[in-house]
């Protein structure tokens, strides 16, 4: 191939990553309308934990109030006493009946420190889920999770 010709179609190969790189995210499927429209999990009864030992604490950065869809799901993770967060071990049950593991779809959004999800898609309604997660020692740190999506 002559040089001109392998320049070019280098320009041509990075006009096209750049194109797609430069896209507009587009949203992921978070919770599916059929999901949505299972009837809710029974309540359970609290857990009750003993012990001196910190858990690791999960909080909510995102939503905080009623949101549309798509919305922005941001979940951190802060561990204790020297313990580093285990990322195998991050579990999100949303809870309906039956129940649905919504790991696999966050896996990829996953990060050390919580879940960053920018685009992700779910139905209107109020959806409750359970994030599970353990540090190092073993410790489990859980938390129940409700938002609402409007229309």
């Amino acid at each position: 191939m002559c040089r001109s010709k392998a320049v070019a179609l280098t320009f041509a190969m990075l006009g096209a990553l750049t194109g797609v790189l430069l896209a507009p995210a587009h949203a992921e499927v978070l919770i599916t309308e059929q999901e949505g429209m299972r009837p809710a999990a029974a309540p359970k009864a609290e857990e009750a934990s003993r012990g001196i030992f910190r858990a690791p604490k999960i909080s909510v950065l995102s939503p905080q109030e009623a949101v549309t869809s798509p919305l922005n799901l941001k979940l951190k993770f802060e561990s204790f006493g020297g313990t580093k967060i285990d990322e195998d071990s991050v579990r999100v049950i949303y809870l309906k009946n039956p129940s649905v593991d919504l790991t696999p779809r966050l896996k990829r959004h996953l990060k050390n420190n919580g879940i960053e999800m920018d685009v992700a898609e779910a139905p209107p309604g109020e959806h409750h889920l359970k994030v599970e997660v353990k540090d190092s020692d073993g410790h489990v740190g859980t938390a129940d999770i409700v938002f609402k999506v409007t229309k």
